[in-house]
C-alpha cells in the first residue's frame, strides 16, 4: 500500500469499528515541534488538532501521513502516535478541539504548535500587464498544471494580479515552464505576459497553530525573527484561517530559519548566542573565565544561552556545532585545532549557519579587522575590543556601519575606546536623545595615565615606563603606548561617532617617544636611550608643578579639530583629581554645558575589559 499502508489501515477500522482511541505506533515520541535532526531543541508536542496535524504532515512532518487522519476526522476519533521504543511516554494525542498548546515540557499555552519545512522546491513565477483584470486567467493557470497531474505546494499571486508565483518540486519546474509558455503562448507572443521564469534553490517554512488565529503580531514575530537573522524571504502565504504562515526562503538558510523561528515561538524568553571567539590571549583568556563562571546564572536568572560554537588564536581553532565547554576549550583547541587560518575559519563559522551568531574578535589583528564587512554581511554581529576597523579609512568604517544596518547584525565596539567604562553607549544616548556635542575631553590610554599620575621628584620618567612595563600596564613595546597613536585612535572613533567625517591623519598627534629613540632594534634598547631624557620630561614635571599643575596625556575634540597632547593642568580641571590607571571622559553638550558629564573608571586591564565585551554579547541578545 505504499508509504503509511498500516497506519492507513488502522485507521480504517479503528473508524469502522467506532473505537475509542486510535493508536499509530512509530519510532518518536510523538510529533514533534520541529524536525529534531534540524532543531536541536524540538519536542513532542502533547496535542494538537486534526487541522494543525494536516498543516505540519503537509509541510514535511513525516510522523504521520495524511490519509490516516481522514478515516478518523470523519467518526471524530481521536489519533496517538506512540513510541515503540518508549512505550512509557504518552505521545501526541491529534483531536478534533484547539487546545492552549502546550506540552510536558511547557507550562503555558504557546501561539504555535509546529514548525516544518519542504526542503527543495523551485519557484515559477508568472507576470505580465495582461494578467490585470483578465478573468479566467488563474483557471487556465492551474488547469494546465492539473491536467499533467503536477501537484502545487503553494501559491502567492500579487493584489495588483500582475504576479502569480507557484512553488512546486524541482523535478516539475521545467514541465510546469512548458505548460504555462504553452497554454499563454498567444499572450506571451503579444508581449502580454511574459515568459515563465523558474528559480531554483528554495526551501519553505512553515509556522503552524491554532492559537495563532486572531493573535496580533503573529506575522511580525516570524518575519522579525528571519529579518534579524538575515534571511531573505521570497514569497509568502498565509490563508484566511490564519493557521498557518509560510515563507518561501533560500535553501542554504532552511535550517538558520527553522532554528530562529522556533526560539521566537517555543522559547520567546530564552536568548540563545552563538558565540565564535577569535583571540585567547589576555582579554580573550580573561572573557573565557569570566563565561564559565556566569553561564549557569545566565541561563537560570536571566534565560540567556551562551554557546561558545568556536574558539580561535593566531595557531589554530576549533568549531563544534554542539558548543564547546567552556572550562575545557582551551585545552580542547590545543589537543583537537586544526591550524587556522582567516579564511578557513570564516568560512566554516558562515558553513555553520547558525540564528544570533557573533563573532568576537579580541585580537589587534588588521587583517580580520578588514574582514568585517563580509561578516556583517552574512547577517553575522560583531562585538570587539579591536579598534582596526573603526579607526581605519572612514570609507571602511562607513561601510562597515552599513552592512550591519542593512543586513540586521549588529556591530559593538564599546571596549575599543574604554575598556569597560560605557563611553559610547553614553555618548549615543546622548546624540539618539537630540543632544548636541559641544567639545569631548579625555585620559584614554590606562598605562599613560598610570605613568603620569606616578611620575614624581622621587623617581625618573624612564623608571616609571620600566616599573609601568613590569606591571603589565604597557605594551610589550611601551612605544605602542607613548606614541599616542592609540589614544588618537580613540578619540577618531569618538569623533566619528559624534559625527564628524575624520581620517586618523587629521588626528593632531604629539609622539612622546623622543625621536632618537623611535629606532631603537628592542623595547630594552628603547628603555636605555630613554634615560638620556629623564632630564626633558622632569623639566615638563617641574615646570607643571610650580604653577600647582600636573602633565597629563589628554585627547580633545573640538569645532570637528580631533587631538591628542600632553597637557599642564591645575586643581580647577576635572581631570586634575585621577588617579592610578583609570580614564576619563567629559562631555560638554548643550545640555551638559555648564557641567559636563563625566565618565570614569578602570581604563585598563584584561579583566574589565572582557567584562565590557560580555556586556556587550549580552546587550545584542537582548
Amino acid at each position: 500500500m505504499g508509504r503509511g499502508g498500516s497506519d492507513y489501515s488502522a485507521s480504517i477500522f479503528g473508524a469502522a469499528l467506532n473505537a475509542d482511541e486510535i493508536e499509530i505506533w512509530t519510532d518518536v515520541d510523538g510529533v514533534m515541534s520541529a524536525d529534531p535532526r534540524k532543531v536541536k531543541k524540538a519536542f513532542p508536542q502533547a496535542r494538537l488538532t486534526y487541522e494543525e496535524a494536516m498543516e505540519l504532515s503537509h509541510f514535511g512532518a513525516k510522523v504521520i501521513f495524511p490519509p490516516t487522519m481522514q478515516p478518523a476526522l470523519e467518526k471524530r476519533i481521536p489519533i496517538r502516535i506512540r513510541n515503540t521504543v518508549n512505550p512509557g511516554f504518552e505521545g501526541t494525542l491529534i483531536h478534533c478541539a484547539p487546545d492552549s498548546g502546550s506540552s510536558p515540557a511547557r507550562s503555558r499555552p504557546t501561539v504555535a504548535t509546529g514548525i516544518s519545512s519542504i526542503e527543495k522546491i523551485s519557484l515559477v513565477r508568472v507576470e505580465g500587464s495582461g494578467m490585470v483584470g483578465v478573468a479566467g486567467i488563474a483557471m487556465r493557470l492551474f488547469g494546465a498544471i492539473a491536467q499533467a497531474q503536477i501537484n502545487i505546494i503553494l501559491i502567492t499571486q500579487a493584489s495588483s494580479e500582475h504576479t502569480i508565483c507557484l512553488a512546486v518540486r524541482p523535478e516539475d519546474a521545467p514541465t510546469v515552464k512548458s505548460l504555462v509558455e504553452d497554454e499563454f503562448a498567444l499572450e506571451i507572443q503579444a508581449k502580454l505576459i511574459n515568459d515563465a521564469l523558474v528559480e531554483d534553490g528554495f526551501s519553505i517554512v512553515s509556522v503552524v497553530g491554532e492559537n495563532m488565529r486572531s493573535s496580533p503580531g503573529t506575522a511580525g514575530r516570524v518575519f522579525s525573527a528571519l529579518g534579524k537573522n538575515g534571511v531573505n524571504v521570497a514569497a509568502i502565504a498565509q490563508g484566511s484561517s490564519e493557521l498557518n504562515i509560510s515563507a518561501v526562503v533560500p535553501q542554504g538558510d532552511e535550517v538558520k530559519a527553522l532554528n530562529a523561528l522556533h526560539e521566537e515561538f517555543f522559547f520567546p524568553d530564552n536568548k540563545l548566542i552563538n558565540m565564535f571567539l577569535v583571540g585567547t590571549g589576555l582579554i580573550g583568556g580573561a572573557l573565557i573565565k569570566q563565561l564559565q563562571a556566569h553561564y549557569k546564572k545566565l541561563k537560570e536568572c536571566y534565560a540567556h544561552e551562551v554557546r561558545l560554537i568556536g574558539v580561535a588564536n593566531s595557531r589554530r581553532m576549533l568549531v563544534s556545532e554542539e558548543g564547546l565547554p567552556p572550562e575545557d576549550c582551551l585545552a580542547l583547541l590545543e589537543q583537537s585545532g586544526e591550524p587556522c587560518n582567516i579564511d578557513s575559519l570564516l568560512k566554516q563559522f558562515r558553513a555553520l549557519n547558525l540564528p544570533n551568531s557573533i563573532l568576537v574578535d579580541c585580537t589587534a589583528s588588521e587583517d580580520l579587522a578588514k574582514r568585517y564587512e563580509e561578516i556583517l554581511k552574512s547577517s553575522i554581529s560583531i562585538v570587539t575590543p579591536n579598534k582596526k576597523a573603526q579607526s581605519g579609512a572612514l570609507d571602511y568604517y562607513t561601510r562597515i556601519k552599513r552592512a550591519a544596518s542593512h543586513r540586521g547584525a549588529v556591530l559593538l565596539f564599546e571596549t575599543s575606546v574604554g575598556a569597560g567604562l560605557p563611553v559610547l553607549s553614553t555618548l549615543n544616548d546622548l546624540i539618539k536623545s537630540g543632544d548636541e556635542i559641544v567639545r569631548i575631553e579625555a585620559v584614554l590610554s590606562g598605562t599613560l595615565s598610570f605613568i603620569f599620575n606616578s611620575f614624581g621628584p622621587e623617581q625618573s620618567f624612564s623608571g616609571v615606563v620600566q616599573n609601568a612595563r613590569a606591571a603589565g600596564y604597557t605594551e610589550p613595546d611601551p612605544r605602542d603606548d607613548l606614541n599616542g597613536l592609540d589614544v588618537a585612535r580613540k578619540i577618531l572613533i569618538l569623533a566619528r561617532e559624534s559625527g564628524f567625517k575624520l581620517e586618523l591623519s587629521d588626528v593632531e598627534v604629539e609622539n612622546l617617544v623622543p625621536e632618537p629613540c623611535r629606532l631603537a632594534p628592542s623595547a630594552d634598547e628603547f628603555l636605555t636611550k630613554l634615560k638620556d631624557f629623564d632630564g626633558h620630561f622632569d623639566e615638563l614635571r617641574r615646570r607643571a608643578e610650580e604653577q600647582n599643575a600636573k602633565l597629563c596625556y589628554i585627547a580633545s575634540l573640538e569645532h570637528g579639530r580631533a587631538r591628542v597632547a600632553l597637557q599642564s593642568i591645575t586643581a580647577d580641571h576635572p581631570f586634575f583629581g585621577l588617579s592610578g590607571s583609570d580614564n576619563i571622559i567629559s562631555f560638554t553638550t548643550k545640555r551638559y554645558h555648564t557641567r559636563p558629564l563625566v565618565v570614569r573608571g578602570p581604563g585598563a586591564g584584561a579583566e574589565v575589559t572582557a567584562a565590557g565585551v560580555f556586556a556587550d554579547l549580552i546587550r545584542i541578545a537582548g
